[in-house]
């Protein structure tokens, strides 16, 4: 349930509106907009009857969220969620490039990516310190030095670290170095990995499994949410169809779909979505197109010796053409590319 608190109640009025449900046994979650707050209270909704909130002069109405994601829905928060990290806004007018290699391999490798991606008006670097295969016998990542590597990069570029989460054991150490905790495609149901990233107060992106629904997605980060964790993205990575040329099938119907049933903000990953690097171009401009609010992509300084995904990374040239081309397109859709102040 929802239950809408008229403009003008004061701070105590809101509390005891809370205090009631938390007695009842509800648990209870704020959303102040700027015209009206919005009190989210999940639990058993009959014993919210018994309650007679409406006879609260400062209880607008109470309203039943029907659709099984609450916190996620655009009914307990109508406007946007802006997720701020750094110096940057997330969902709000600009949109954010994430940018690096699939696998951190080596410090060198890290600055020199870092810088380039800087360079062409990235404001996030991406690398992965823990990598989860399909084979035990690839590379696993380097780990914690890994995480000290892309803390460097920050260091030196200025660039906030977007890099992945695999164990629940290992959320604090990867939320001490990184900015944004990434749940990967194959970790999206791990309940217990999101409950984790839910307690580190870190943002969150949420990529959505290879063969998940959109209920299941917004399920997922629900987990997060009603574990207190508020910052999360939703990130369409590609989906699993009968098609074979392409690593996945992009699902860019997702972009507006979540924008009409959520308030978080949507990210677009055009690299694991079609696996070939020749198709990320196009696919990035398809996103922005549609609605994303930033784009997570691939890039390494030598893609054909990459430990990992070396088909569907761009080399720093080939995203400095991309950046460009984007920035006109970003400038024509009301909505430019973010950037990184001079360090």
């Amino acid at each position: 349930m929802i239950i809408v608190i008229k403009k003008g109640a004061t701070a105590e009025q809101v509390e005891e509106v809370s205090t009631r449900l938390t007695e009842e046994g509800f648990k209870v979650h704020l959303s102040q907009g700027v015209e009206k707050t919005i009190v989210g209270a999940v639990g058993d909704r009959t014993r919210i009857e018994a309650l007679d909130l409406e006879a609260l002069p400062w209880v607008e109405k109470v309203v039943p969220i029907l659709a099984p994601y609450k916190l996620v829905s655009r009914e307990f928060h109508p406007t946007d969620s802006i997720i701020r990290i750094g110096e940057h806004e997330i969902g709000g007018n600009k949109v954010h490039m994430m940018a690096g290699p699939c696998a951190v391999e080596s410090r060198a490798q890290i600055l020199e990516t870092a810088h380039a991606v800087r360079e062409a008006g990235a404001t996030f670097l991406r690398g992965g310190a823990f990598k989860p295969r399909t084979s035990p016998y690839s590379f696993q990542g380097l780990e914690e030095e890994g995480l000290r590597y892309l803390a460097d990069a920050r260091e030196e570029t200025g660039l906030m670290v977007v890099t992945e989460v695999i164990d629940a054991r290992d959320v604090s150490l990867v939320a001490h170095y990184s900015d944004i905790l990434q749940i990967g495609a194959r970790n999206m149901q791990n309940f217990i990995l999101l409950k984790e990233a839910a307690k580190s107060g870190k943002p969150v992106l949420l990529k959505r499994g290879p063969s998940a629904t959109l209920e299941e997605w917004m399920m997922a980060a629900e987990y997060i949410m009603d574990g207190g964790n508020y910052q999360v993205m939703f990130c369409e990575r590609g989906i699993r169809t009968f098609e074979s040329y392409t690593r996945n099938t992009l699902d860019l119907t997702m972009v507006p779909a979540l924008h009409s049933l959520s308030h978080l903000p949507v990210i677009v990953d055009p690299s694991h979505g079609t696996g070939r690097w020749q198709l990320v171009h196009p696919m990035a401009k398809a996103s922005l197109a549609a609605g994303a609010d930033g784009l997570i992509v691939e890039v390494h300084p030598h893609p054909e010796k990459a430990v990992s995904d070396g088909k569907q990374s761009l080399t720093p040239e080939k995203f400095n053409i991309m950046m460009a081309d984007l920035a006109g397109l970003s400038q024509a859709l009301g909505r430019p590319l973010g950037g990184v102040s001079s360090c």
